[in-house]
């Protein structure tokens, strides 16, 4: 069976600050990412050996292969393990900025112009509802770049999408520095967005 680990956020538990505090990221993935890994490796303990085998993206690519009484299971929490291992990758310190390049491009195609983007990636996903994501996807059915929220830990990898900027605004993301402020949260990660992370995964899926 694939046993998933804990991955490593790529920097100090302080890095981010001023922008996400320290206490909040360590608490972030020792706890709350550890315990999607954990509960994902439980998940797939109860699956028969053809299902332990698959990597988690093509699992949350095709979650109709997974028996229907682990299903939820691996879509919450593998969904919630792949999402944290982008999200930490998705920000480094002195980030920020505007993208350039591909992903400049694309956001530019699909939006008309950076601004635009990020205006409405700000607004749509301070208004989720609950818990949730924001992303930034690319769809291989129309070769373009899209916003997608998605509701819990579910990931666009279950729709079809390919992930490429994740914002999270669960309460445990921000709660401790912006209590329940989720626009100041938002605005203030954009100053720490890893936008060479974002080309990267462009690439990778246009490939």
């Amino acid at each position: 069976m694939t046993k998933y680990e804990l991955p490593p956020v790529p920097y100090a538990y302080d890095a981010l600050e001023p922008h996400i505090d320290a206490r909040t990221m360590e608490i972030h993935h020792t706890k709350h990412h550890q315990t999607y890994t954990d509960k994902l490796n439980a998940a797939l303990e109860k699956c028969p050996p053809e299902i332990q085998e698959k990597d988690i993206l093509e699992l949350l690519s095709h979650l109709d292969q997974v028996p229907a009484a682990q299903k939820g299971a691996i879509n919450f929490n593998g969904g919630g393990f792949d999402n944290h291992r982008i999200f930490w990758n998705n920000m480094k310190p002195s980030g920020g900025g505007e993208p350039g390049g591909a992903v400049a491009d694309a956001i530019n195609s699909s939006f008309g112009s950076f601004s635009a983007f990020k205006e409405k990636f700000s607004s749509d996903t301070a208004l989720i509802q609950g818990s949730g994501w924001g992303w930034l996807v690319y769809d291989p059915s129309t070769k373009k770049v899209g916003y997608k929220t998605m509701p819990n830990q579910t990931s666009p990898r279950t729709e079809g999408l390919n992930p490429l900027l994740g914002c999270d605004v669960w309460e445990h993301a921000y709660y401790l520095k912006y209590q329940n402020k989720r626009p100041d949260y938002i605005s203030a990660w954009w100053n720490v967005v890893n936008w060479d992370d974002v080309d990267k995964r462009l690439k990778q899926v246009k490939s």
